[in-house]
C-alpha cells in the first residue's frame, strides 16, 4: 500500500491501524471531525502547517515494513 498526498483523510484512517497514530503524532488531532474525512492529506497538512511531502515519505517508510 502506498500513500499519496491526494488521498482523503477518511481513506487513510481506514487503510491501516497505524495511520491514525501517525497523523496524530504529526499534529492532526481532528481525525474524527466530519469535515476532515473529506479533506485530502495535502489540504490537512496545509491547514496544520505540516510538510506534506515529508509526512507522506515517513508514512510510506513505516508502512513498507508491515
Amino acid at each position: 500500500m502506498q500513500i499519496s498526498k491526494d488521498m482523503l483523510i477518511g481513506q487513510l484512517v481506514n487503510m491501516d491501524e497505524l495511520i491514525p497514530q501517525m497523523l496524530m503524532r504529526a499534529g492532526m488531532h481532528c481525525l474524527g471531525c466530519p469535515s476532515a474525512q473529506g479533506e485530502s492529506l495535502e489540504e490537512a497538512c496545509m491547514v496544520h502547517g505540516i510538510d506534506c511531502d515529508e509526512l507522506v515519505s515517513q508514512m510510506n517508510e513505516i508502512l513498507a515494513t508491515r
